[in-house]
């Protein structure tokens, strides 16, 4: 039996549409799991599902932040598969508003878009953790996959808001794992991963200009890659695959770089 095996695992992306949600969900389709695709754009989600398969994938409008909505997606899905093996939090990013410019410094943060950004990363975990989490006590298995960022092991600038709320997220990832095993045996797992620097909608014009060069942040980024490139959605796959399926059924409260070698690296 090949211990890495997803077929017919029943598996939950939030922000399943988005750059690195849709890479993983492409994967985990191909490799034989049924994928429900959550994310606020019901079109998005739903075009993008048939686009994967007609029988494995579904596109259900959710949003991370409402329990009660989570809670008649979980029934949905119940009723559809009758399980869930596998939630991965995809949704999350950050926000112009909570970013500071190269001129500001840390008393020129919007409170207001620091408390959104804050709500999306960390309570856009916690919610559908409680929820989906839930599920995997009462049928005694279950894997838990967060989606946390190099910006949580150092300090980057400019992106205060989207660096504090991710490290809350991966100590939440770490305390859930704990409390899991603690409360309900060795069959839930909750885990995350850590990518470096992928380019999406939230970090592209900080990285890229208009002519697809790269900025002076870009620049800087790179040159402290050791492979010294962006990384790509689909070199997430692997490691999710691992922690997706049995491969991975001693492991918990761990979080997985996928950074080109970024975090390892001191700059010298």
């Amino acid at each position: 039996m090949n211990i890495l095996d997803i077929k017919d695992k029943v598996i939950i992306i939030t922000g399943g549409y988005g750059v690195l949600g849709s890479g993983m969900a492409k994967h985990l389709v191909a490799s034989g799991a049924k994928v429900a695709i959550l994310g606020r754009n019901e079109d998005k989600a739903k075009d993008f599902a048939a686009q994967l398969s007609s029988t494995d994938a579904i596109g259900i409008k959710a949003d991370v932040l409402d329990k009660e909505n989570l809670e008649n997606v979980k029934t949905q899905l119940l009723e559809k598969w009758q399980k869930i093996d596998v939630l991965i939090n995809a949704a999350g990013g950050n926000m112009p508003g909570a970013t500071l410019s190269p001129s500001e410094s840390l008393f020129d943060i919007s409170l207001d878009e620091f408390q959104k950004v804050t709500d999306l990363n960390l309570m856009g975990t916690v919610i559908p953790s409680l929820v989906f989490g839930k599920q995997m006590t009462e049928q005694n298995g279950g894997s838990i996959i967060n989606v946390s960022s190099v910006a949580v092991a150092q300090a980057l600038t400019r992106v205060v808001g989207y660096s504090a709320s991710k490290a809350a997220m991966e100590n939440f990832t770490r305390w859930m794992a704990v409390d899991m095993a603690h409360k309900f045996g060795d069959k839930i797992r909750v885990n995350a991963i850590a990518p470096g620097f992928f380019l999406a909608d939230q970090n592209r014009k900080l990285l890229t200009n208009e002519d697809g060069s790269l900025t002076e942040r870009g620049e800087t980024i790179i040159k402290n890659t050791p492979m010294k490139r962006f990384g790509n959605s689909d070199e997430l796959n692997g490691t999710v695959q691992l922690l997706a399926s049995n491969a991975s059924k001693f492991m918990t409260g761990t979080v997985i770089h996928v950074d080109g070698g970024f975090g390892a690296f001191s700059g010298v």
